[in-house]
């Protein structure tokens, strides 16, 4: 009989198994990856465009080309392809970053056929009509219009200002006026430049039979489609920050205030950084973290901090992100900096290592342990231009990182004086 007064032994995750897709290349070219990973009659379709707002001349151009897509094409009305979709009890996700376009179908096996085919009609044949696209840019600008008020979205978008600079692509956003000057006209030049089947590759998993891909290639890999040609990839300038060490966005009726601190980290496929990812977990990015005992549990100062690297195309950044009472706001900044220089001057105790590691090791597992979700991290190869073995050199550098390494790595990457301090809010 099992003692329920004696706590289970905590076993360490040997591996990290994801199933890496099979790969064809249908008579257009395209890139099909088959991840066949399904017992129940669901199939999931990704097709990743290789093109998104650093392509763009104006801006939400690649966003809202890629949301128009389910508003008309040359067959089919918004309200048709909505009906459609909901009859054969499909769901569509249509979503825009920095590098990419993503477009989701999730599906019965059994209406597959149909499904598939509705958006391949959207997909390859848009008309983006215009009262749909009024509609939809109003809709999204009373969105913009909330989110502008809130202390975090402002001091978000300040960090990234400080950080690269005014003028790069990564640090501009749109802005009110923005909404009201977007034209189909617009649109469908980013589409023309941008969505064709040289630029495009099709990710398909859950319950994927023969009849599946056969429908896949007749949809989208018989012959090419969209206006092809060799994609130029967007040149990224150097960041050229500020040089501002504390930087205040005001907002007179802010009851709190958001607290962002951030500086550049290596990129995703520098040799440092899945080490750097165990670093800032251990330091803000879980509940059991550094910065949530102290700022949350000991002082109180608020409900939630955390620390994380937020990747983009040739650059990283490291952001410690809160929010507080407008009167706590030097002392949070104050333990974050205390924080900071314990994890350089001091090594970590092996059982919080320890724990850490399980946590990381964990979230890996249930990140990708549904059978639809396994695309999502070979769509993060793809997009981050990683090689297939990144996430079996992200498992080893949570098993064999030490304490000793973790101090080196604080002690040669989280440089005080060169973090940027955002403030937003009444202060």
């Amino acid at each position: 009989m099992v003692d329920r007064t004696v706590m289970p032994a905590i076993n360490c995750i040997a591996e990290l198994n994801i199933q890496k897709p099979v790969k064809k290349i249908m008579p257009n070219g395209m890139m099909l990856n088959i991840i066949d990973t399904g017992t129940e009659d669901v199939v999931k379709l990704d097709l990743v465009i290789g093109s998104g707002q650093l392509n763009q001349k104006f801006p939400l151009q690649a966003m809202m080309t890629n949301r128009m897509l389910r508003e008309g094409s040359s067959r089919m009305t918004s309200s048709e392809i909505a009906e459609k979709l909901d009859f054969y009890g499909a769901w569509l996700d249509l979503s825009s970053s920095v590098n990419n376009g993503f477009i989701t179908l999730y599906s019965l096996g059994k209406f597959f056929d149909k499904t598939v085919e509705v958006l391949a009609n959207m997909v390859k044949d848009p008309v983006f009509p215009e009262m749909e696209l009024r509609i939809v840019a109003e809709s999204n600008k009373q969105v913009y219009l909330v989110n502008a008020q809130r202390v975090e979205v402002m001091a978000r978008k300040r960090l990234n200002i400080e950080l690269f600079g005014p003028e790069h692509p990564l640090a501009r956003y749109a802005v009110q006026k923005d909404y009201d000057n977007l034209s189909t006209d617009m649109l469908k030049d980013f589409y023309r430049d941008n969505y064709c089947s040289d630029n495009c590759t099709i990710f398909v998993a859950g319950k994927v039979t023969d009849k599946v891909v056969e429908r896949i290639e007749e949809c989208f890999g018989k012959s090419p489609w969209g206006d092809n040609r060799n994609m130029a990839r967007p040149v990224i300038p150097e960041p050229r920050g500020m040089a501002r060490k504390r930087v205040t966005v005001e907002k007179k009726d802010g009851m709190q205030s958001s607290v962002k601190i951030g500086c550049f980290m290596p990129d995703r496929l520098h040799e440092d950084f899945h080490d750097l990812k165990v670093l800032t977990t251990m330091m803000g990015g879980y509940f059991g973290s550094r910065l949530m005992k102290n700022i949350r549990e000991d002082k109180g100062y608020t409900y939630g901090i955390a620390s994380g690297i937020v990747t983009y195309p040739e650059n990283s950044v490291l952001i410690i992100s809160t929010e507080t009472a407008n009167e706590y706001v030097e002392d949070v900044i104050r333990e974050v900096r205390n924080e900071i220089d314990l994890l350089k001057s001091t090594e970590a105790s092996k059982e919080e290592l320890n724990m850490v590691k399980n946590y990381m090791l964990g979230d890996l597992c249930r990140a990708y342990e549904n059978t639809l979700s396994v695309t999502d991290a070979w769509i993060y190869v793809l997009t981050a231009g990683a090689k297939e073995d990144f996430f079996d050199k992200s498992v080893e550098s949570i098993r064999n990182i030490t304490e000793k390494r973790i101090k080196e790595l604080a002690e040669k990457y989280l440089d005080w004086n060169r973090m940027v301090e955002i403030v937003a809010g009444n202060v």
